[in-house]
């Protein structure tokens, strides 16, 4: 029953309704502003036209015999502005005259008589078209598969337990905040989170908050009306209505300025929106996800981030380390990589020397994962070789050669007269061997030369140490 729908299902949207039969056009303002629009009648092309002039409407519902023509003429001078969605009545019968509109750009169709409980349903699935074709803006084709590994595997139980947590949830989903180092790849996280959770059939639109321009900022997230502003010729659907049922990934979110974070956190709370230029609020059921190369903690005690939106963007936090700390999957990641960059260049798959290897590993990557990317394609575009050595990065050992047969020490060094605690330096070399193999006792052995029993004993002896000399 029309009854037991939600009152507020079509919450803040202006409708026009261009009929002829004024019981007709009156029995179905009805039905929308039961459900929340505000509605518009019209009874002629002509007077449809003024009040296209005159006022911004999110849909049309057009019949296609007027007495002053058809309604289809209003689509072929496209009197309609891009924003409006348009939904054209025929007569039983009347299919040719639904084609026609269809291809002039109307959204979709009903067949007279109909059923009241189709209006709304139809007006929902235009929306959805409208939110599609709006996301399109911010929406990349390619998909990005994010690689664990060893190194990473605590970060996968984390983010399988939000999973876990979202499909408990049978209304809004919580925030979540990606920190990391820029290339990281917080961005694939956040495909990643959406595509596998519960709202992986929705809209994902992407956002790069640096890129917005402070004056457009506000427009671009929440939409504005038809002469909000200066160059605000027709109304426009912000990024946040867009992504209603979705997820809004908000990447560099530090960007915003502080009264726009008052009003995201706003949007967040109350699950609502208002529009440049409106006074009317309108749905947004919308997932965020925040991401951030700062830490955010440290915005907040300079006064440069709210602390209230802080707060809100905290309740889930994942922290990716960066590519350094992850060890011989650095390995694993760059074949993984290669096998895309090869199909995508259609090359034949590349193999990695043992040379080139060691330098991938040895390399600071501050650029992380996507100057590891960028290296990779430029080794398999440029380097002729079968076999990728890697020679263009600059290590700053030979980490080809033995210890004992390159300078990996500083030359100037000179032992202090009160001696050398070589026990304490080999302690800094495991340990420095374990951070580079993510922890992996096994790979820290191999980078030392050593056995893994033998690395397991003086593990074991650091732990019992009391200080040097004892």
């Amino acid at each position: 029953m029309l009854g037991n729908m939600p009152q507020d299902t079509l919450a803040g949207l202006g409708i026009l309704i261009v009929e002829d039969e004024s019981l007709l056009r009156k029995q179905l303002a009805a039905q929308l502003e039961r459900l929340g629009a505000d509605v518009t009648g019209a009874g002629t092309i002509s007077a449809a036209r003024q009040l296209i002039t005159d006022l911004s409407f999110d849909f049309a519902l057009v019949d296609v015999n007027l007495p002053d023509g058809r309604g289809t003429e209003l689509l072929q001078a496209k009197v309609f502005p891009p924003h409006t969605g348009v939904i054209i009545m025929t007569a039983h019968g009347g299919a040719a005259g639904a084609v026609e509109a269809m291809r002039l750009g109307a959204l979709d169709y009903l067949v007279k008589p109909f059923d009241p409980l189709e209006l709304p349903l139809v007006i929902g699935r235009a929306q959805r078209a409208k939110q599609s074709s709006r996301a399109d803006e911010h929406r990349r084709v390619e998909q990005d598969t994010f690689f664990f590994g060893s190194a990473l595997a605590g970060l996968e139980t984390q983010l399988q337990r939000i999973l876990t947590a979202d499909r408990r949830q049978h209304g809004a989903l919580p925030p979540v905040l990606i920190e990391g180092e820029t290339g990281t790849g917080k961005t694939a996280i956040a495909r990643w989170l959406h595509q596998q959770g519960p709202r992986g059939a929705q809209q994902l639109i992407e956002v790069n908050c640096s890129a917005l321009p402070e004056t457009l900022a506000e427009s671009e997230l929440f939409g504005h009306e038809r002469g909000a502003f200066t160059d605000a010729r027709t109304g426009r659907m912000g990024l946040f209505e867009a992504a209603h049922g979705g997820t809004l990934f908000l990447d560099e979110v530090p960007s915003l300025s502080l009264s726009l974070q008052a009003k995201v956190l706003t949007a967040i709370e109350d699950h609502k929106i208002r529009r440049v230029g409106s006074n009317k609020t309108i749905a947004a059921d919308v997932r965020i996800i925040a991401a951030t190369n700062h830490n955010l903690k440290s915005r907040v005690e300079q006064g440069k981030f709210r602390e209230d939106l802080f707060h809100r963007l905290d309740l889930y936090r994942i922290s990716l380390p960066p590519l350094r700390e992850r060890g011989e999957d650095i390995l694993k990641l760059a074949e993984l990589l290669m096998r895309g960059l090869c199909q995508r260049h259609h090359l034949a798959l590349r193999k990695i020397t043992p040379a080139g290897g060691e330098r991938l590993l040895s390399y600071r990557w501050p650029g992380n994962v996507r100057e590891l990317a960028h290296e990779l394609e430029r080794a398999i575009v440029f380097e002729e070789s079968e076999e990728l050595t890697f020679e263009s990065l600059q290590t700053p050992i030979d980490t080809t050669q033995p210890m004992a047969e390159v300078g990996w020490f500083n030359p100037g060094f000179r032992f202090p007269p009160q001696g050398f605690a070589l026990e304490a330096a080999i302690g800094v070399l495991i340990q420095h061997a374990l951070k580079q193999s993510g922890n992996n006792v096994s790979a820290a052995a191999r980078l030392l030369g050593v056995s893994r029993d033998y690395l397991r004993y003086r593990l074991a002896g650091q732990k019992s140490d009391h200080g040097p000399g004892e």
